[in-house]
C-alpha cells in the first residue's frame, strides 16, 4: 500500500515540485524558521493529493508556493510546463479555510468576483456563474448573502467561486476545518463526486486522517519540521467515493497506516515547541 514518492511522464504531470526548500528570515535571527526541505514530487493530471502531517512542517507554505503566492528559497514548481514565477489566476484557484466571501454582496455577485479580476465578459461571468452553484448545490441561493448561509454552504459558495475560474487545478487549505464533522463527511462526498465529473487537479491541505483517506487519490505525508515528503500513500479507490466506504476495512487499515507514519513526527513536533517554549521563558 506504502509506495515512495514516484515520477510520471511529462505528458501525466500537472505540477512538478522540484527540490523545494523554504525559510522564514536568516538563519541566526530570533525569527528563523526553516519550513520546507528538499521536498520533490509530481501531481497527476486530474488527481486529488493530499497533504498531511504535524502543524507547522510547511504544507500550506508548499501550497502557497505551488500557488505563485512565494517563491521558494532553493527549488522551483512548474505547472503546465511553465516555471510558477508568481500568481496565474487562468492556471490555479485557490480555496482557504476562511470563505473571504464579502458580506455586502449576494452569493451570486461573489462568485462573479474572481471572474471579474479575470476580465471574463459579463454574460459568460454569469454563464459560469450559474453552473458553478448548480455543481455545488447552491443554485436556489444564488440571491441570499452569506449571513443567510450555513457555514458549509458558505464553503460551497467559496468552492463555486474557484470552480467559476475555470482553472485546471484547485489548491485547497483546510477548506473544511472550521466546520463540525458531519458537513465535513457530506462536503467530502460531494468534492469526490466533483472530481469524478470534472478534469480538476486538486490539492488539499488536511490535519484529518479520515479526511485524507476519504478524498485522496494519494497523501503525501510530511515529517516533522522542516518538512519533508516522509511517505506517499497510494489510495485506489474510484471516485465518487461511497459512504460506506468509511466504514470498510480498507479505509480502516489506510487511516491506521497513516496514523502510524504521523506519530513520530508528531511526537517531535510537540517536543520542539516545549523546547523552544522553555528557551523562550514561556510558562
Amino acid at each position: 500500500m506504502t509506495i515512495r514518492v514516484d515520477r510520471m511522464t511529462s505528458s501525466t504531470v500537472a505540477i512538478g515540485i522540484r527540490g523545494v526548500s523554504h525559510q522564514f528570515g536568516e538563519e541566526g535571527d530570533a525569527r528563523y524558521v526553516r519550513a520546507l526541505r528538499d521536498t520533490s514530487l509530481d501531481v497527476a493530471r486530474g488527481e486529488l493529493l493530499c497533504l498531511i502531517g504535524p502543524s507547522g512542517c510547511g504544507k500550506s507554505t508548499l501550497l502557497n508556493v505551488i500557488g505563485g503566492l512565494m517563491a521558494p528559497t532553493a527549488g522551483a514548481v512548474e505547472v503546465a510546463g511553465k516555471r510558477v514565477a508568481g500568481p496565474m489566476p487562468r492556471d490555479i484557484a485557490f480555496v482557504f479555510q476562511e470563505n473571504a466571501l464579502f458580506p455586502w454582496n449576494t452569493v451570486f455577485e461573489n462568485v462573479n468576483l474572481g471572474m471579474l479580476f479575470q476580465g471574463v465578459p459579463r454574460a459568460e461571468r454569469e454563464a459560469r456563474a450559474q453552473r458553478a452553484l448548480a455543481a455545488v448545490g447552491l443554485e436556489d441561493f444564488a440571491q441570499h448573502y452569506p449571513a443567510q448561509l450555513s457555514g458549509g454552504m458558505r464553503q460551497r459558495a467559496a468552492l463555486a467561486r474557484a470552480l467559476s475560474l475555470e482553472t485546471g487545478i484547485l489548491l485547497m487549505d483546510e477548506p473544511f476545518g472550521a466546520l463540525d464533522e458531519q458537513t465535513r463527511m457530506v462536503l467530502g462526498e460531494d468534492l469526490s463526486v466533483l472530481l469524478a465529473r470534472a478534469d480538476k487537479t486538486i490539492v488539499f491541505v488536511t490535519h484529518s486522517l479520515g479526511e485524507a483517506t476519504f478524498l485522496a487519490d494519494r497523501v503525501a505525508v510530511f515529517s516533522a519540521r522542516p518538512g519533508t515528503i516522509k511517505e506517499i500513500i497510494k489510495i485506489d479507490e474510484p471516485h465518487p467515493r461511497k459512504p460506506d466506504f468509511v466504514t470498510s476495512a480498507k479505509f480502516t487499515a489506510i487511516r491506521n497506516e497513516l496514523y502510524a507514519l504521523l506519530h513520530d513526527e508528531i511526537r517531535k513536533t510537540v517536543a520542539e515547541t516545549s523546547v523552544s517554549a522553555a528557551r523562550e521563558g514561556v510558562p
